[in-house]
C-alpha cells in the first residue's frame, strides 16, 4: 500500500495549490482529482493572484478595463479599472494548468473519487475508485487537504458543520464570443444586478477572449436557472453565439466556523466555504485557502501536533475576515429586493466608492487612506437603506 505524507483530495485552485507548496517543501503528496469536470466560474482573478501565484501570461485569456453595474430598471454604471486591469481565465485550462504545475513541483497526481477515510493501529488511510480501472484503491497517509468543493464530502464526514454549509447554486453557459457591439464589449465585465434574472444574487457576462461566461446564481430552489441564463443572454444580445459547454455547481456563502478534524484532516477552498460574499469571488480566496492549508499541514507534520492544524482558518481569517464581514452585510443588506439592488448600483456612481471598492478588490485588503471617503460613502449608505433619498440618487 503507497505510503504519503499528505493526500489532497481535490485538484481545482485550491487543492492545486496545497499539493504544489507542499511538494516544492520536499512533502510525498498525492493529489486525488476526478478529471474532466469544468467548476462555473466568471474567471476574474485580480492581480494581487496574479503576482502572488505567479500565473503566467498564458493563462490570462482575457484584460478587462471597466466593470458595468445593470440596475433592474437596466441603468447601468461604468466604473473604470484605473491603473491596471482584471485578468481573466478559462478554468478549463487554468485548473489543468496548476494540475500540471503540481505534478511538476513534484506531486503525485491520482485521478478518481474520493470514497472514504478511515482508520486503523496504523494510521489513516483514504480510498478512491481508480478513474481508468474502476476499481477502489487504497492509500496511506500522515494528513488529508479536503479540498473537494462546496459539498465537500470530506467536510461531511471529518469536520462539525461540514454538512451545512449554506451555497447558491450557480449556472453559466460558455459561448463563442461576438465581436464588439453595442452591447457586448470584451474588455468589459457586465455584473447584472436584477430580480428577474437572480432573486438573490446576480447574472454576469465575463469576457474570456474568444469566449465568454454568461451566467447567474440564485440560493431559491423555484428558479429556472437556464431559463434565467436564456433570458440574460437575450438582455446582452447573445442569444445567437454558439454555446460551447453548460456548467452548474453550487458556490458556498460562508466559511466554516471550523476546518480540521482536531486530528489528521484539514479543510480548502470551496469545502471551508472561502467564497467572497456579495461579489461571489472564489478564486483568489480558493489560491489563498490552499495555500495556508499547506502551511498548516506543513507545520502538523513537523511538530507532530494535530492543534497546527488550525493555522490554516487563523491565517485566513486574519488577512481576510473583515473583507468577508463587509460583504456579508453587503449582500444582507442590498439582495433581498429590486429596490435595494436599484439604490445599490446608485452607490456604485460615486467616485469615492468606485476608487475604495477597486483599490480593494485589486489588493485584497480594506483602504483606510481617505477617512473622509469613507464617511461620505457611510453616510450615502445610510440614506439608502433607510429610504431617505430616491432609489436613483447618486
Amino acid at each position: 500500500m503507497d505510503q504519503f505524507d499528505v493526500v489532497v483530495i481535490g485538484g481545482g485552485p485550491s487543492g492545486a495549490t496545497a499539493a504544489t507548496d507542499l511538494a516544492s517543501l520536499g512533502h510525498k503528496v498525492a493529489m486525488l482529482d476526478r478529471d474532466g469536470r469544468i467548476k462555473p466560474c466568471g474567471g476574474a482573478i485580480p492581480p494581487r493572484a496574479i503576482t502572488d501565484f505567479d500565473i503566467p501570461d498564458s493563462q490570462i485569456v482575457a484584460r478587462i478595463t471597466t466593470a458595468r453595474m445593470i440596475s433592474p430598471t437596466k441603468r447601468q454604471v461604468d466604473i473604470p479599472i484605473e491603473n491596471g486591469f482584471v485578468g481573466m481565465v478559462d478554468r478549463e485550462h487554468f485548473d489543468a494548468f496548476l494540475r500540471d504545475r503540481a505534478v511538476a513541483a513534484g506531486a503525485e497526481r491520482r485521478t478518481g473519487t474520493f470514497q472514504a477515510i478511515t482508520r486503523d493501529d496504523a494510521g489513516t488511510k483514504v480510498t478512491y475508485r481508480d478513474k481508468q480501472t474502476g476499481e477502489p484503491v487504497t492509500v496511506r497517509t500522515r494528513l488529508i487537504i479536503g479540498a473537494d468543493g462546496a459539498r465537500s464530502n470530506v467536510a461531511k464526514a471529518e469536520v462539525p458543520g461540514g454538512d451545512k454549509i449554506p451555497y447558491v447554486i450557480a449556472y453559466h453557459e460558455i459561448i463563442e464570443a461576438p465581436a464588439r457591439t453595442a452591447t457586448y464589449d470584451p474588455d468589459r465585465c457586465d455584473v447584472i444586478y436584477d430580480g428577474a434574472i437572480s432573486p438573490d444574487f446576480y447574472g454576469w457576462v465575463f469576457p474570456h477572449g474568444g469566449q465568454a461566461s454568461v451566467g447567474m446564481g440564485t440560493q431559491h430552489a423555484g428558479v429556472d436557472l437556464k431559463d434565467a441564463t436564456a433570458a440574460l443572454r437575450a438582455a446582452s444580445g447573445l442569444t445567437d453565439c454558439k454555446t460551447i459547454r453548460k456548467e452548474g455547481a453550487p458556490i458556498p456563502l460562508k466559511p466554516l466556523d471550523k476546518w480540521d478534524n482536531g486530528r489528521d484532516v484539514v479543510l480548502a477552498g470551496d469545502a471551508a466555504g472561502v467564497v467572497a460574499p456579495s461579489s461571489g469571488e472564489g478564486i483568489f480566496y480558493a489560491m489563498v485557502g490552499g495555500r495556508v492549508a499547506a502551511t498548516a499541514t506543513a507545520a502538523c507534520l513537523a511538530s507532530g501536533k494535530a492543534k497546527d492544524l488550525q493555522i490554516a482558518r487563523k491565517l485566513f481569517m486574519k488577512e481576510h475576515k473583515a473583507v468577508f464581514k463587509i460583504l456579508g452585510a453587503m449582500q444582507d443588506a442590498y439582495y433581498k429586493s429590486d429596490m435595494r439592488r436599484e439604490r445599490f448600483v446608485s452607490l456604485c456612481h460615486d467616485v469615492d466608492v468606485q476608487k475604495l471598492t477597486f483599490e480593494a478588490y485589486m489588493n485584497k485588503r480594506l483602504v483606510h487612506a481617505r477617512p473622509l471617503a469613507h464617511l461620505k460613502i457611510g453616510l450615502k449608505n445610510l440614506a439608502h437603506l433607510a429610504g431617505i433619498v430616491s432609489p436613483t440618487r447618486v
